[in-house]
């Protein structure tokens, strides 16, 4: 006995199985049909711009993304706890410093919404 199955978007599929791409879907029966039909799941790459380095401290970084401030502080676990608060703060100071000397000042919050401070 011999089933066909219905593939949509057959072309796009066969050029990736020809490169020799796995192809993930779906392999159901169609309720109006009632034919075996193959559906291709819509995997969109995740393509955003790479966050852009701000600063680089002793212990991290500070980088900036379309959205958001990104800051990365990691220390050494030998330090002593003064030490480590000590740390924190020049971080925290370098990264202020940073941040006031690459703010932009066409940088307005979005329309209905208040800059948080």
């Amino acid at each position: 006995m011999k089933k066909y199955i219905y593939i949509m978007n057959a072309l796009e599929l066969l050029e990736q199985l020809v490169t020799g791409k796995r192809i993930e879907g779906v392999l159901y029966v169609d309720n109006n049909t009632g034919a075996l039909t193959f559906k291709a799941y819509n995997r969109k790459s995740g393509k955003h711009p790479k966050d852009v380095l701000v600063c680089k401290t002793p212990y991290g970084w500070v980088k900036r993304s379309c959205l958001r401030v990104k800051r990365f502080t990691s220390l050494p676990i030998d330090m002593f706890p003064s030490e480590k608060l000590q740390a924190l703060d020049h971080e925290n100071r370098l990264a202020k410093i940073a941040m006031m000397e690459v703010e932009d000042p066409s940088d307005s919050p979005v329309e209905g919404r208040e800059k948080r401070i």
